[in-house]
């Protein structure tokens, strides 16, 4: 009998125990039968999805949830994203991640190392407003070598010729409340990227959209910062690695990018916005229409990390039973019936919410077949896993145990 294979994955849906949540996690304390059931048919684990020494992203944990050893394959996060919108790029060219984001500053004039980093996402501002503001940055600072791309929400990249590869930049998730003089790029090309991202915020801190923003009670987009660069990657595709054909579902560029560059096909969901006003339905609808004909559906969800990066609790929790309900137990719906179907549940991450950034902790995952006989009493969160006592140290290593 041919398996079908199916990834169900939480972005930073683990987290730490919390005094507000009796001494339980998020995943502890939400409501999730579509997860129990899937417990109640599988076996639970831990894996390292991120190698010591290497950059807490998604980019890295995804890369390695996909079977791809990242010391071996990871070349930067903006190239994946790249590769998400169709962009060719030359050997000459290194690309970055380019937020908009919210900061505040003593006064419209004073330079970036006073102001604060208060909103790695300007707000969620919506694709059609960042537009208007990409194209007035590539208008004004674009040329020389130099394009800015628009992507989703606040999430962008710019494009830069012989740019400065090696230069050491934050990600701005990882500074929320923290003055941006201790977070701007450094070493070699860093003088560069921080004039861009000073005159990023001349051209949009008075822009009329912004202002009209600020009017509404919403946080303006009133600078870009520059990250996750590097050149584009090269790697065998999962057809290669695995001999299975397969597809991606996410709404985030990022995850799509590693999608397309593992030969996947990439399946686009209207409405899906990476936060908690996804089109889940849509993302379930199409996961059990491309199982029919594919061997292998990655579905990835982003809201539990963006509540995470907030620090809200309520948030995180209702993230994961939006997940459950609208995702999970659709599907499981959806295949009843069917034999051969394999899933694997699991987050990329850990985003907790004392810390609102990502950690490298062991990531719990669970493994479950439909049509295997239930057992009572099994759930899906970070202590039963560890409970289980399976570790996986190299997390590249679970794809080819899961698709046994």
């Amino acid at each position: 009998m041919k398996h079908k294979f199916i990834v169900l994955l939480g972005d930073g849906m683990g987290d730490y125990p919390l005094p507000e949540l009796g001494d339980k996690t998020p995943l502890e304390v939400a409501s999730t039968p579509g997860m129990d059931y899937l417990a109640a048919r599988g076996s639970l684990g831990r894996l390292r999805t991120i190698p010591e020494g290497m950059a807490k992203g998604s980019d890295v944990a995804n890369l390695s949830i996909l079977g791809y050893g990242p010391a071996r394959y990871y070349t930067g996060r903006a190239p994946l994203e790249a590769a998400s919108m169709g962009l060719s790029l030359s050997a000459e060219e290194v690309v970055f991640r380019c937020n908009l984001v919210n900061i505040q500053t003593p006064s419209p004039l004073a330079p970036l190392q006073k102001g604060v980093m208060v909103d790695y996402s300007a707000g969620h501002i919506t694709s059609q407003e960042a537009e208007t503001l990409i194209r007035l940055l590539d208008e004004k600072l674009g040329g020389n070598g130099r394009r800015f791309h628009p992507g989703v929400s606040y999430r962008h990249l710019l494009v830069v010729k012989d740019g400065p590869e090696a230069v050491d930049c934050t990600p701005p998730h990882d500074i929320s409340g923290e003055p941006l003089s201790d977070h701007l790029p450094q070493g070699e090309g860093a003088d560069l990227l921080i004039s861009l991202m000073h005159a990023s915020h001349e051209l949009l801190a008075p822009h009329p959209l912004n202002q009209q923003r600020e009017k509404e009670g919403k946080r303006s987009a009133n600078l870009i910062w520059l990250w996750g660069q590097g050149r584009p990657p090269s790697l065998p595709s999962f057809r290669e690695r695995f001999g299975l054909s397969g597809a991606i579902i996410s709404a985030v560029d990022l995850v799509k990018g590693l999608g397309r560059s593992a030969g996947l096909e990439v399946i686009e969901v209207p409405g899906a916005t990476g936060f908690l006003d996804t089109n889940y339905q849509g993302k379930a609808e199409a996961l059990l229409k491309a199982i029919e004909a594919l061997d292998f559906v990655f579905l990835h969800l982003e809201a539990p990390d963006e509540a995470g990066h907030s620090g809200d609790i309520q948030t995180k929790i209702q993230a994961i039973e939006q997940f459950d309900a609208r995702i999970i137990q659709p599907v499981i719906a959806g295949l009843e019936g069917k034999k051969g179907v394999k899933v694997l549940l699991l987050c990329d991450h850990f985003t907790p919410i004392a810390v609102r950034t990502h950690t490298d902790d062991p990531v719990p995952f669970l493994i479950s077949s439909l049509d295997a006989e239930p057992k009572e009493g099994s759930r899906y969160n970070e202590a039963a896993a560890k409970a289980s006592g399976v570790f996986f140290p190299e997390g590249h290593r679970l794809m080819e145990h899961f698709l046994k």
